[in-house]
Protein backbone atom coordinates (compact mmCIF):
# COMPACT_ATOMS: atom_id res chain seq x y z
CA UNK A 1 0.00 0.00 0.00
CA UNK A 2 1.26 3.39 -1.10
CA UNK A 3 2.27 6.18 1.53
CA UNK A 4 -1.09 7.92 0.14
CA UNK A 5 -3.32 5.33 0.76
CA UNK A 6 -1.88 4.15 4.12
CA UNK A 7 -2.09 8.15 4.96
CA UNK A 8 -6.04 8.34 3.88
CA UNK A 9 -6.70 5.00 5.78
CA UNK A 10 -5.03 6.54 8.87
CA UNK A 11 -6.74 9.63 8.67
CA UNK A 12 -10.22 7.94 7.82
CA UNK A 13 -9.77 6.00 11.39
CA UNK A 14 -9.01 8.74 13.07
CA UNK A 15 -11.52 10.33 11.67
CA UNK A 16 -14.24 7.81 12.57
CA UNK A 17 -13.05 7.10 16.39
CA UNK A 18 -13.39 11.00 17.01
CA UNK A 19 -17.02 10.82 15.68
CA UNK A 20 -17.43 7.74 18.16
CA UNK A 21 -15.84 9.17 20.99
CA UNK A 22 -17.18 12.56 20.65
CA UNK A 23 -21.47 11.35 20.32
CA UNK A 24 -20.91 9.08 22.96
CA UNK A 25 -22.15 11.84 24.70
CA UNK A 26 -24.79 12.45 22.54
CA UNK A 27 -26.29 8.78 22.56
CA UNK A 28 -25.89 8.83 26.54
CA UNK A 29 -28.44 11.91 26.52
CA UNK A 30 -30.76 10.09 24.40
CA UNK A 31 -30.68 6.65 26.40
CA UNK A 32 -31.29 8.44 29.29
CA UNK A 33 -34.68 9.35 27.67
CA UNK A 34 -36.00 6.17 28.85
CA UNK A 35 -33.73 4.64 31.27
CA UNK A 36 -32.18 5.35 34.80
CA UNK A 37 -28.04 5.79 34.62
CA UNK A 38 -27.80 2.43 36.06
CA UNK A 39 -29.46 0.70 33.61
CA UNK A 40 -27.69 2.77 31.17
CA UNK A 41 -24.71 1.79 32.23
CA UNK A 42 -24.87 -1.97 32.44
CA UNK A 43 -26.37 -1.41 28.92
CA UNK A 44 -23.22 -0.68 28.31
CA UNK A 45 -21.32 -2.65 29.39
CA UNK A 46 -22.95 -6.02 28.30
CA UNK A 47 -23.54 -4.82 24.91
CA UNK A 48 -19.73 -4.22 24.96
CA UNK A 49 -18.32 -6.88 26.63
CA UNK A 50 -20.61 -9.05 24.63
CA UNK A 51 -19.44 -7.55 21.14
CA UNK A 52 -15.38 -8.33 22.48
CA UNK A 53 -15.66 -11.85 23.91
CA UNK A 54 -17.06 -12.99 20.03
CA UNK A 55 -14.45 -10.88 19.00
CA UNK A 56 -12.21 -12.64 21.14
CA UNK A 57 -13.22 -15.96 20.27
CA UNK A 58 -13.22 -14.65 16.56
CA UNK A 59 -9.95 -13.75 16.79
CA UNK A 60 -8.98 -17.66 18.83
CA UNK A 61 -7.77 -15.89 21.83
CA UNK A 62 -8.98 -17.39 25.31
CA UNK A 63 -10.13 -14.88 28.14
CA UNK A 64 -7.24 -14.28 30.94
CA UNK A 65 -6.48 -16.83 33.53
CA UNK A 66 -5.20 -16.57 36.77
CA UNK A 67 -6.81 -14.76 40.35
CA UNK A 68 -4.30 -12.53 39.96
CA UNK A 69 -4.51 -10.79 36.68
CA UNK A 70 -8.38 -11.22 37.29
CA UNK A 71 -7.93 -8.91 40.14
CA UNK A 72 -6.03 -6.39 38.62
CA UNK A 73 -8.48 -6.62 35.86
CA UNK A 74 -11.50 -5.85 38.49
CA UNK A 75 -9.87 -3.07 39.87
CA UNK A 76 -9.63 -1.27 36.33
CA UNK A 77 -13.03 -2.40 35.06
CA UNK A 78 -14.36 -0.13 38.34
CA UNK A 79 -12.18 3.18 37.49
CA UNK A 80 -11.68 2.80 33.86
CA UNK A 81 -15.96 1.32 32.88
CA UNK A 82 -18.41 0.89 35.59
CA UNK A 83 -17.46 4.29 37.92
CA UNK A 84 -16.69 6.46 34.92
CA UNK A 85 -19.69 5.40 33.01
CA UNK A 86 -22.18 5.80 35.34
CA UNK A 87 -21.05 9.03 36.81
CA UNK A 88 -21.30 10.59 33.24
CA UNK A 89 -24.73 9.24 33.28
CA UNK A 90 -25.83 10.45 36.38
CA UNK A 91 -23.92 14.25 35.45
CA UNK A 92 -25.58 14.37 32.25
CA UNK A 93 -29.13 14.50 33.49
CA UNK A 94 -28.54 17.91 34.75
CA UNK A 95 -25.52 18.23 32.26
CA UNK A 96 -25.82 19.25 28.28
CA UNK A 97 -23.75 16.59 26.07
CA UNK A 98 -21.35 19.30 24.32
CA UNK A 99 -20.17 20.02 27.96
CA UNK A 100 -19.90 16.40 29.34
CA UNK A 101 -17.35 15.88 26.30
CA UNK A 102 -15.80 19.74 27.50
CA UNK A 103 -15.18 18.59 30.82
CA UNK A 104 -14.37 14.96 29.24
CA UNK A 105 -11.41 16.64 27.83
CA UNK A 106 -9.29 17.30 31.31
CA UNK A 107 -8.31 13.44 31.84
CA UNK A 108 -4.94 14.43 30.92
CA UNK A 109 -4.39 17.20 33.28
CA UNK A 110 -6.02 14.91 35.54
CA UNK A 111 -3.02 12.14 34.79
CA UNK A 112 -0.48 14.63 35.05
CA UNK A 113 -1.75 15.83 38.32
CA UNK A 114 -2.04 12.16 39.88
CA UNK A 115 1.54 11.60 38.38
CA UNK A 116 2.78 14.77 40.20
CA UNK A 117 1.25 12.82 43.64
CA UNK A 118 2.37 9.48 42.80
CA UNK A 119 5.48 11.16 42.36
CA UNK A 120 6.34 9.53 38.68
CA UNK A 121 6.24 13.44 37.21
CA UNK A 122 9.29 13.92 38.63
CA UNK A 123 11.47 17.29 36.80
CA UNK A 124 7.76 18.62 35.32
CA UNK A 125 8.73 20.90 32.51
CA UNK A 126 8.09 24.49 33.19
CA UNK A 127 6.18 24.50 30.06
CA UNK A 128 3.95 21.38 31.14
CA UNK A 129 3.46 22.24 34.39
CA UNK A 130 2.12 25.87 32.85
CA UNK A 131 0.10 24.15 30.95
CA UNK A 132 -1.45 21.89 33.71
CA UNK A 133 -2.46 24.87 35.81
CA UNK A 134 -3.85 26.75 32.30
CA UNK A 135 -6.21 23.69 31.62
CA UNK A 136 -7.83 23.60 35.11
CA UNK A 137 -8.15 27.40 34.74
CA UNK A 138 -10.10 26.95 31.58
CA UNK A 139 -12.15 23.93 33.54
CA UNK A 140 -12.98 26.81 36.42
CA UNK A 141 -13.92 29.45 33.70
CA UNK A 142 -16.45 26.76 32.43
CA UNK A 143 -17.76 25.99 35.78
CA UNK A 144 -18.28 29.64 36.53
CA UNK A 145 -18.19 28.70 40.22
CA UNK A 146 -19.01 32.96 41.07
CA UNK A 147 -22.16 33.17 38.74
CA UNK A 148 -25.66 31.53 39.79
CA UNK A 149 -26.24 30.44 35.88
CA UNK A 150 -22.68 28.84 35.74
CA UNK A 151 -22.34 24.83 35.65
CA UNK A 152 -20.97 24.66 39.17
CA UNK A 153 -23.57 21.53 40.57
CA UNK A 154 -23.21 17.66 41.25
CA UNK A 155 -24.00 16.71 37.73
CA UNK A 156 -20.93 18.70 36.34
CA UNK A 157 -18.85 17.66 39.63
CA UNK A 158 -19.43 13.85 38.51
CA UNK A 159 -18.44 14.21 35.17
CA UNK A 160 -14.86 15.63 36.75
CA UNK A 161 -14.95 12.63 39.07
CA UNK A 162 -15.27 10.36 35.56
CA UNK A 163 -12.38 12.26 33.93
CA UNK A 164 -10.40 12.02 36.98
CA UNK A 165 -11.17 8.19 37.65
CA UNK A 166 -10.00 7.83 34.09
CA UNK A 167 -6.87 9.27 34.80
CA UNK A 168 -6.38 6.56 37.99
CA UNK A 169 -7.58 3.81 35.88
CA UNK A 170 -4.89 5.01 33.46
CA UNK A 171 -2.08 5.05 35.62
CA UNK A 172 -3.11 1.58 37.43
CA UNK A 173 -3.61 -0.20 34.05
CA UNK A 174 -0.25 1.03 32.43
CA UNK A 175 1.79 -0.20 35.96
CA UNK A 176 -0.17 -3.87 36.32
CA UNK A 177 -1.69 -4.86 32.96
CA UNK A 178 0.14 -3.16 29.95
CA UNK A 179 2.69 -5.01 28.39
CA UNK A 180 1.97 -8.37 30.25
CA UNK A 181 1.59 -10.55 27.47
CA UNK A 182 -1.87 -11.02 27.41
CA UNK A 183 -3.97 -9.98 24.16
CA UNK A 184 -5.37 -6.54 23.89
CA UNK A 185 -8.80 -8.15 22.91
CA UNK A 186 -8.56 -10.60 25.77
CA UNK A 187 -8.06 -7.81 28.46
CA UNK A 188 -10.77 -5.62 26.48
CA UNK A 189 -13.25 -8.40 26.55
CA UNK A 190 -12.07 -9.13 30.25
CA UNK A 191 -12.53 -5.93 31.33
CA UNK A 192 -16.23 -5.47 30.25
CA UNK A 193 -17.01 -8.21 31.74
CA UNK A 194 -15.71 -7.35 34.95
CA UNK A 195 -17.86 -3.85 35.00
CA UNK A 196 -21.06 -6.10 33.79
CA UNK A 197 -20.67 -7.65 37.14
CA UNK A 198 -19.94 -4.78 39.54
CA UNK A 199 -22.57 -2.90 37.77
CA UNK A 200 -25.16 -5.78 38.31
CA UNK A 201 -24.04 -5.67 42.04
CA UNK A 202 -25.49 -1.93 42.08
CA UNK A 203 -28.62 -2.52 40.07
CA UNK A 204 -30.93 -2.94 43.33
CA UNK A 205 -29.73 0.72 44.21
CA UNK A 206 -31.26 2.72 41.54
CA UNK A 207 -31.44 0.54 38.07
CA UNK A 208 -34.52 -1.55 38.95
CA UNK A 209 -37.31 0.22 38.48
CA UNK A 210 -39.75 -0.47 35.67
CA UNK A 211 -39.40 1.24 32.24
CA UNK A 212 -41.05 1.94 28.98
CA UNK A 213 -38.45 2.77 26.52
CA UNK A 214 -39.06 3.55 23.16
CA UNK A 215 -37.46 2.54 20.03
CA UNK A 216 -34.87 5.49 20.00
CA UNK A 217 -33.98 4.90 23.21
CA UNK A 218 -33.10 1.59 22.29
CA UNK A 219 -31.43 2.19 19.22
CA UNK A 220 -29.34 4.65 21.56
CA UNK A 221 -28.30 2.12 24.24
CA UNK A 222 -27.06 -0.31 21.18
CA UNK A 223 -25.27 2.10 19.72
CA UNK A 224 -23.68 3.16 22.70
CA UNK A 225 -22.34 -0.21 23.83
CA UNK A 226 -21.67 -1.65 20.68
CA UNK A 227 -20.51 1.29 18.49
CA UNK A 228 -19.18 3.78 21.23
CA UNK A 229 -17.58 1.41 23.67
CA UNK A 230 -16.39 -1.55 21.82
CA UNK A 231 -15.73 -0.71 18.53
CA UNK A 232 -13.41 2.33 20.09
CA UNK A 233 -11.70 0.05 21.69
CA UNK A 234 -10.63 -1.92 19.15
CA UNK A 235 -10.41 0.84 16.91
CA UNK A 236 -7.83 3.11 18.95
CA UNK A 237 -5.09 0.26 19.68
CA UNK A 238 -5.66 -0.81 15.46
CA UNK A 239 -4.54 2.79 14.97
CA UNK A 240 -1.87 2.86 18.25
CA UNK A 241 -0.85 -0.03 15.80
CA UNK A 242 -0.50 0.84 12.67
CA UNK A 243 -0.18 4.79 12.83
CA UNK A 244 1.04 4.90 16.22
CA UNK A 245 0.67 7.20 19.30
CA UNK A 246 0.41 10.25 17.96
CA UNK A 247 -2.30 9.63 15.49
CA UNK A 248 -4.41 8.78 17.98
CA UNK A 249 -3.68 11.50 20.27
CA UNK A 250 -5.11 13.70 17.73
CA UNK A 251 -8.61 12.10 19.14
CA UNK A 252 -8.34 13.63 22.43
CA UNK A 253 -8.27 17.46 20.56
CA UNK A 254 -11.27 16.65 18.04
CA UNK A 255 -13.56 14.39 20.58
CA UNK A 256 -14.81 17.91 22.85
CA UNK A 257 -15.18 19.72 19.08
CA UNK A 258 -17.47 16.95 17.70
CA UNK A 259 -19.53 16.47 21.15
CA UNK A 260 -20.38 19.90 21.30
CA UNK A 261 -21.39 20.39 17.82
CA UNK A 262 -23.50 17.24 17.75
CA UNK A 263 -24.97 18.54 20.97
CA UNK A 264 -25.96 21.75 19.06
CA UNK A 265 -26.97 20.10 15.47
CA UNK A 266 -28.74 17.23 16.68
CA UNK A 267 -30.19 18.03 20.47
CA UNK A 268 -30.16 22.00 19.87
CA UNK A 269 -28.10 22.87 22.64
CA UNK A 270 -26.64 26.05 23.38
CA UNK A 271 -23.45 26.89 24.83
CA UNK A 272 -22.17 30.42 25.43
CA UNK A 273 -19.43 32.63 24.73
CA UNK A 274 -17.65 31.64 28.31
CA UNK A 275 -17.70 27.69 27.75
CA UNK A 276 -16.15 27.94 24.62
CA UNK A 277 -13.13 30.21 25.38
CA UNK A 278 -12.58 27.83 28.34
CA UNK A 279 -12.94 24.66 25.99
CA UNK A 280 -9.91 26.55 24.18
CA UNK A 281 -8.04 27.08 27.30
CA UNK A 282 -8.39 23.32 28.58
CA UNK A 283 -7.11 22.36 25.22
CA UNK A 284 -4.27 25.00 24.62
CA UNK A 285 -3.47 23.16 28.39
CA UNK A 286 -4.09 19.86 27.51
CA UNK A 287 -1.61 20.60 24.57
CA UNK A 288 0.77 22.08 26.71
CA UNK A 289 1.23 18.81 29.21
CA UNK A 290 2.01 16.91 26.51
CA UNK A 291 4.89 18.71 25.10
CA UNK A 292 8.21 16.77 25.53
CA UNK A 293 6.63 13.28 26.06
CA UNK A 294 3.27 12.18 26.99
CA UNK A 295 2.21 11.89 30.17
CA UNK A 296 3.91 9.51 31.90
CA UNK A 297 1.44 8.14 34.56
CA UNK A 298 -1.02 6.94 32.25
CA UNK A 299 -1.77 3.77 30.41
CA UNK A 300 -3.99 4.28 26.97
CA UNK A 301 -7.25 6.26 25.95
CA UNK A 302 -10.24 5.90 27.69
CA UNK A 303 -13.96 5.62 26.54
CA UNK A 304 -14.42 8.64 26.32
CA UNK A 305 -11.26 7.40 26.81
CA UNK A 306 -11.06 4.15 28.44
CA UNK A 307 -9.10 1.45 26.68
CA UNK A 308 -7.24 -1.67 28.36
CA UNK A 309 -3.79 -2.53 28.14
CA UNK A 310 -1.76 -3.16 25.11
CA UNK A 311 -0.81 -6.77 24.23
CA UNK A 312 3.07 -6.08 24.38
CA UNK A 313 5.80 -3.98 26.00
CA UNK A 314 6.04 -1.66 23.06
CA UNK A 315 2.02 -1.41 22.99
CA UNK A 316 2.20 -0.67 26.56
CA UNK A 317 4.82 2.57 25.99
CA UNK A 318 2.73 3.61 23.04
CA UNK A 319 -0.71 3.52 25.57
CA UNK A 320 1.47 5.24 27.76
CA UNK A 321 2.18 7.89 25.14
CA UNK A 322 -1.13 8.35 24.19
CA UNK A 323 -2.87 9.55 27.19
CA UNK A 324 -6.24 11.14 25.55
CA UNK A 325 -9.11 12.98 27.41
CA UNK A 326 -12.70 9.20 26.11
CA UNK A 327 -13.76 5.07 26.87
CA UNK A 328 -16.48 6.55 26.62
Amino acid sequence: MGNSARALRGGLRVAVLALLWGSTFLWIELALRGLSPLQVTFARCVLGALVLTVACRAAGRRMPRGAVVWRRILVAAFFCNALPFALFSLGQQTVDSGLAGVLNATTPLWSVALGLALGSERGLRPARLAGLLLGFAGTVVILAPWQSAGAVGWGALAILGAAASYAVAFTYMGRTLAGRGTPTISLSAAQLVAASALTAVAMPFGGLEAVDPGPAVLTAAVVLGVLCTAVTFHLTYRIINDEGATSAAVVGYLLPVVSVLLGAVVLDEHLSLRVVLGMAVVLVGVGMTRRNGAVSASAAPAGEGAVEGASTAADGQAARRAALGDTR
